[in-house]
């Protein structure tokens, strides 16, 4: 990580526990840590276009609560990193655990029917996230999610593609949020010595909210796909402009 402040910028002093190790107000005076800011729009755009599209399709609004919880995480993660104030890092931080609940719930909701309510399994994640809010945070989430892909890719083998892409590209961003960690002064040094634009992308931090963000948003459409399946609602992936997955509906047949 960074030292606890290159600079001041228009936030002023540094008050966050962490500082990453993006150089402080080194793109623009407004924003402390600019590549770390900007990487969060994966994780704002998208889950608002797929929040209001299943509202569209008229779908559980637990799926709804998946994008808009995501979108939360990007917002408070963008702010955290415009600001790198105390309490924007627990805006960061602590959304990451609720929406990891949402996420758990839905997936282990897939063969359920209709519109049900889980009401033990909700128990269970509020309390996790209670604790996890007044302690400290687990690997418990990443078990749960691993676990939850396993159970639906056991049902539906010919889904594992999908579900395993979601974890790897997550994992991804993991191995590289960790060489931006450990090797962050030797990071920098290499920085000032390459063009800006082999700056920009080294900034690994970046890229681990980038291929997090992704990584949820393939894991949100895997948990829906499986679950609209399952209630025979015919759906399909598309990519919009050819790159960018989406999860439509086909007409149901009349019989």
């Amino acid at each position: 990580m960074a030292p606890a402040a290159d600079r001041e910028g228009y936030w002023g002093p540094t008050t966050s526990t962490l500082d990453w190790c993006e150089e402080n107000y080194a793109v623009t005076w407004y924003i402390a840590e600019f590549w770390n800011t900007v990487s969060n729009l994966i994780m704002i755009i998208p889950p608002i276009f797929g929040a209001i599209q299943s509202v569209r399709d008229g779908l559980e609004k637990r799926y709804i609560a998946s994008y808009l919880a995501l979108t939360v995480v990007g917002m408070g993660s963008w702010c955290f990193h415009m600001t790198l104030k105390y309490e924007m890092q627990l805006l960061d931080e602590l959304p990451m655990i609720y929406s990891c609940c949402v996420f758990v719930y839905c997936m282990f909701e897939c063969f359920k029917m209709k519109n049900s309510v889980n009401y033990h399994l909700l128990f269970i994640l509020v309390l996790f996230s209670l604790i996890v809010t007044t302690v400290m945070y687990g690997m418990l989430v990443f078990t749960l999610v691993l676990r939850s892909i396993y159970i639906v890719t056991w049902v539906y083998p010919w889904l594992r593609g999908l579900g395993y892409t979601s974890l790897g590209i997550f994992l991804l961003g993991f191995l590289l949020w960790n060489i931006d960690n450990i090797f962050c002064d030797s990071l920098r040094n290499f920085r000032k010595k390459m063009p800006p634009i082999i700056g920009v992308a080294t900034q690994f931090h970046a890229w681990w909210h980038i291929l997090t963000g992704l990584g949820s948003y393939l894991h949100i459409l895997f948990s829906l796909y499986t679950r609209t399946l399952y209630l025979k609602y015919r759906p399909k992936v598309k990519f919009l402009f050819g790159i960018w997955p989406v999860i439509l509906f086909e007409p149901l047949r009349k019989h």
